[in-house]
């Protein structure tokens, strides 16, 4: 997509992770988004992390356990963000 998206900088860094076969938290929201990045037509890896939703919150609680769950919701808006936009550009 040409467009310039909210979270697409976020959606291509976890791309590239999922691609290279890292762990990341951009990657791991990637993941959790799959089924609808895939209809929107993302190149995403046919392998992609088992239970991503709380690999994700576990490798955000390992930075601060405290703030893991404001976070984690905070990721979870930037996707659900993005794939509105991107399902909108699509059409």
């Amino acid at each position: 997509m040409d467009a310039v998206l909210p979270g697409q900088d976020l959606i291509e860094a976890g791309l590239a992770d999922l691609h290279a076969g890292r762990e990341t938290v951009a990657g791991l929201l990637v993941a959790i988004g799959s089924p609808r990045l895939k209809q929107l037509g993302l190149d995403l890896p046919a392998q992609l992390p088992p239970d991503p939703e709380h690999r994700l919150y576990d490798l955000l609680a390992q930075v601060d356990q405290d703030s893991a769950h404001s976070r984690y919701n905070a990721f979870i808006r930037r996707l659900v963000s993005y794939e509105r936009a991107a399902a909108c550009v699509k059409r």
